[in-house]
């Protein structure tokens, strides 16, 4: 008999990706789908894919956040029509299967950790730092819940010490947390071009560099992974690494061993851990 067959779905707030397979390491079918402002469009176009693959035992929703895990809702998300969406339970009427639902960077964070970066380590994060930054945290092989998942992209930081004067983060929420002083977006406003067009020896990264450097200490102190994984469009300039190793080991002072900082390993790690999810639920 064939191993069972499982759904794997990446829902960001630009586009949701689909995929089939029979591991996390042999996806099938990959499709993209663009969000649209009306959820329930968007959910068809899904449900529409996956009744092309009536084998699908089980599925796995790795969603952009926040979201409410009690409920499979996306919460206080800015996405225009997706606040409080019960994106699980739309499915799962549709479907008809059982449903693993988790923030996507929490299913890239199961998935680093089992097949990735960090194979073979018990506590791991996993951090994307791209047009926003959020993070997924692993304690003994799966991610941290709590009274709601970790938002690591809102840590509150201090100003770097090159930081441009006048500049006060762009969050709406919190201004200057880390997400409002270290996302592509903030990149963006504070130089007027993106980070892919920015030069390696342009101050910007020097000034990144600080603020991903405190999220490192910051875990390291609160979380104690043995490694940290930096993913996401911003981290495509990969002199950053460097900066970020450099400048987190003159922030911790020697107090304390920090964790290894690395690039992530898997071209999917969001559709690898959205089907693990899957396996999870369809047992």
């Amino acid at each position: 008999m064939s191993e069972a067959m499982f759904g794997a779905i990446e829902a960001g707030g630009t586009k949701f990706v689909l995929a089939v397979g029979r591991s996390p390491e042999e996806l099938e079918d990959i499709r993209r789908v663009s969000t649209s402002h009306n959820p329930l469009e968007t959910v068809a176009e899904v449900v529409a894919y996956f009744e092309r693959h009536p084998e699908v035992a089980a599925l796995g929703v790795a969603s952009f956040g926040p979201v409410d895990h009690r409920t499979g809702s996306i919460a206080n998300t800015p996405k225009a029509g997706w606040k409080d969406f019960p994106l699980r339970d739309a499915l799962r009427r549709a479907l008809h299967v059982p449903i693993g639902f988790e923030t996507d960077v929490a299913a890239a964070a199961l998935a680093e950790a089992r097949l990735g970066a960090a194979r073979g380590l018990k506590d791991s994060v996993y951090m994307t730092i791209g047009t926003g930054i959020g993070g997924g945290v692993i304690v003994n092989g799966w991610p941290v819940q709590g009274l709601v998942h970790p938002e690591i992209g809102h840590l509150l930081v201090r100003r770097a010490p090159e930081e441009l004067e006048g500049y006060a983060g762009n969050c709406p929420y919190h201004g200057g947390c880390l997400e409002g002083m270290a996302a592509g977006p903030a990149i963006q406003a504070r130089w007027g071009r993106p980070a892919h067009e920015l030069p390696e020896e342009h101050a910007a990264w020097r000034i990144e560099a600080d603020y991903l450097a405190q999220m490192c200490v910051n875990l390291a102190f609160t979380v104690s992974p043995e490694m940290i994984v930096l993913g996401g469009g911003v981290m495509a300039q990969h002199h950053l690494y460097a900066m970020v190793r450099a400048r987190a080991g003159e922030l911790m002072n020697g107090y304390v061993a920090l964790p290894r900082i690395e690039a992530p390993v898997l071209q999917y790690p969001g559709l690898a851990g959205a089907l693990m999810l899957a396996q999870e639920a369809g047992r």
